[in-house]
């Protein structure tokens, strides 16, 4: 843990600076791109500490979050640099353990609202976007229909969602307010209507 908890916080804050100047760079130019690799090697720094942390934790809940997290930057830079649409193995493999991962939230959800645990609140609603984002993946990945505007809007959509994921590390970790799950579901409330309408002026 002491090596990985610092290595874990670097990588976070490093993804963080790098969204914002992807977001804040003009599409497809060198910083955007630069911006935006360095954003999911950072992701995967995450992911691959937040792995065994979770293990050595016994924390199932952070265990869930990793896989859900990592995805989403997965797909985003899947989404980017694959112009043709068709997915390879590895696409399959990952959008298959997001809809796992979707499923193993809300059974434990359904476990710690037995138990009296407000933490289920934000495994309904993480479990929730990780089947409804997904099964779209997975459907655009059947139909090969992630070709022009609809692969940029998928690119953009995940990128923001792992982008909301380190956000929300940041203010989980940091901010000390009752009852917890606020900070858990507030970022993902505030930012997803911002990336809906982005994805919606994509499209048009």
């Amino acid at each position: 843990m002491q090596i990985l908890l610092p290595i874990h916080i670097l990588a976070g804050t490093i993804a963080l600076l790098c969204a914002a100047m992807a977001v804040s760079s003009e599409k497809g130019k060198k910083l955007h791109v630069l911006s935006g690799r360095t954003y999911f090697w950072c992701m995967v720094a995450i992911f691959l500490t937040a792995i065994p942390m979770s293990i050595i934790t016994s924390n199932i809940f952070l265990f869930l979050i990793a896989f859900f997290s990592f995805y989403l930057a997965f797909a985003g830079i899947r989404f980017a640099r694959n112009r043709k649409g068709i997915a390879t193995t590895s696409d399959w493999i990952a959008v298959g353990l997001m809809l796992l991962s979707g499923v193993g939230m809300w059974i434990l959800a359904a476990i710690y609202f037995m138990n009296n645990n407000s933490q289920y609140i934000p495994l309904l609603v993480f479990g929730f976007l990780a089947i409804v984002l997904g099964y779209g993946d997975f459907k655009s990945h059947k139909n090969k229909t992630a070709i022009g505007k609809e692969r940029i809007g998928r690119h953009l959509g995940n990128m923001m969602g792992g982008t909301i994921a380190v956000i929300t590390a940041v203010l989980v970790v940091n901010v000390n307010i009752e009852p917890v799950w606020i900070w858990w579901v507030l970022p993902t409330a505030l930012i997803t209507p911002v990336i809906i309408w982005w994805k919606i002026k994509v499209m048009k």
